[in-house]
């Protein structure tokens, strides 16, 4: 997979992608994205149910991503969720480069039958981030529900952007991280999005984001 999307990257110097590995003591990380993508997904972190949040994800934006992580899971799930959090967060900063002519900002409100989520993403090159989940159990399928709230802080940190994200309601457990997943998703594929009216300046009086 990394030699095909190596050849097609050269043939298309628009192509924003990023090719990433991340290394610490606690867990070893290895991405391939790319933003232009078909929501093609190879994903394992040892832990299912957030495979299947980074898999509806990856649909829902509409991105390619190929992402393992070994981590230290006999310790905690708190290494490996944080630091996944991270590294895609980088990643998707790296595939954005300069960011000029991006829309920079998006938001997204998703129904998900009772449940009703809500997120938006600046991709301001300032790291912040609000979560509420709303979740009331300790676990949903195998993932520790806290640990959403960290693997928000870790994207927002990696990508430097804000992130906000928040269940408005709903009764399922499953159902609010979900659709709080799938809202960021449709947020952060608008963010990412090329603004023709802009055509290639940066969207930021600053000069640099």
């Amino acid at each position: 997979m990394t030699a095909k999307k190596s050849r097609t990257t050269a043939k298309n110097a628009s192509a924003r992608t990023a090719t990433l590995v991340r290394n610490t003591a606690e867990t070893r990380i290895e991405i391939e994205l790319a933003i232009e993508g078909k929501g093609r997904y190879e994903i394992s972190t040892g832990i299912r149910f957030f495979d299947h949040m980074l898999e509806l994800f990856t649909r829902h934006g509409a991105f390619d991503l190929a992402l393992k992580c070994d981590g230290d899971l006999d310790v905690d799930q708190h290494h490996t969720v944080e630091d996944v959090g991270i590294a895609l967060g980088e990643a998707f900063d790296r595939a954005l480069g300069d960011k000029r002519g991006i829309l920079r900002a998006g938001y997204f409100v998703m129904p998900m039958d009772e449940t009703l989520a809500i997120a938006a993403v600046d991709l301001s090159g300032r790291a912040a981030f609000a979560v509420d989940t709303k979740a009331r159990t300790r676990l949903v399928g195998d993932l520790q529900t806290e640990l959403v709230t960290d693997f928000f802080e870790g994207f927002a940190r990696g990508a430097r952007a804000n992130v906000h994200v928040k269940t408005m309601y709903g009764r399922s457990n499953h159902h609010k991280i979900e659709a709080i997943f799938k809202a960021f998703a449709r947020a952060l594929r608008v963010a990412c999005s090329r603004d023709k009216q802009l055509g290639k300046m940066l969207p930021s009086t600053k000069g640099l984001l």
